[in-house]
């Protein structure tokens, strides 16, 4: 380092003590008490001297292959679950998490709550389990819930396999984005919740009309209770 360099580098020194501090930060002290210091100097200084600190590269998740929709023959043979959000009329966020079976278009629920973390997102197809059965598959996009080490180790424990899309291919979960725009302009657009109950209430009053009363042009103008029967 030139003789030059080595009073400025005892005044970096000095201001950072014993902590670490980034480069903006040590400019700003540094010319806080010698204003005739230039930002240039001091930041080719600081580097050189080998203070800067590492950046934390973000992980990356790898890609997955293709994975375009195959209409099962049978009931169980892959869902698709999504999240949604709103909000209440007090501003509140809440999120519903939507479950469909590719076969017969049946949604097994919509779980509605304040926070949807991995633990409840199992917690919510336990409850659709027990009543309409297990699936062999599950198909989800990238989302942290969804690729978080507790989901992951609950669908190998239960056998189910995770179908997961490719990052930025909503298509590859077009039924489910389908059924998603419905809910949204027939209940989430259509309704101002005054509480969470008041959104669920009206939730399972549309999703019983669904399920029993609306006929899908893709199941030949049947519901999807006709359809499975």
């Amino acid at each position: 380092m030139p003789l030059k360099d080595l009073k400025l580098k005892e005044i970096i020194d000095s201001v950072l003590g014993e902590s670490r501090k980034g480069r903006e930060k040590v400019i700003r002290l540094v010319r806080k008490n010698h204003p005739e210091i230039g930002s240039s100097r001091i930041r080719r200084v600081y580097e050189r001297s080998g203070l800067a600190l590492s950046k934390k590269l973000r992980r990356r998740i790898k890609d997955n292959p293709a994975n375009p929709i195959e209409i099962p023959l049978t009931t169980n043979v892959e869902w698709a679950i999504d999240f949604m959000s709103d909000a209440l009329e007090d501003g509140r966020r809440i999120r519903t998490l939507n479950a469909i079976d590719h076969h017969n278009r049946y949604c097994p629920g919509i779980s509605i709550g304040f926070n949807m973390p991995a633990r409840i997102v199992i917690a919510e197809l336990e409850k659709m389990i027990e009543i309409y059965g297990k699936p062999k598959s599950i198909r989800t996009d990238n989302g942290p819930e969804f690729r978080s080490k507790l989901f992951q180790k609950w669908l190998s424990n239960n056998h189910i396999k995770w179908s997961r899309i490719q990052k930025g291919k909503p298509q590859q979960n077009a039924i489910i984005e389908r059924f998603n725009k419905t809910f949204r302009e027939d209940v989430l657009d259509a309704h101002i919740f005054k509480s969470i109950e008041s959104a669920k209430e009206i939730t399972e009053s549309w999703l019983q009309e669904y399920n029993t009363l609306r006929p899908h042009q893709s199941l030949n103008y049947q519901t999807p209770i006709q359809y499975v029967a």
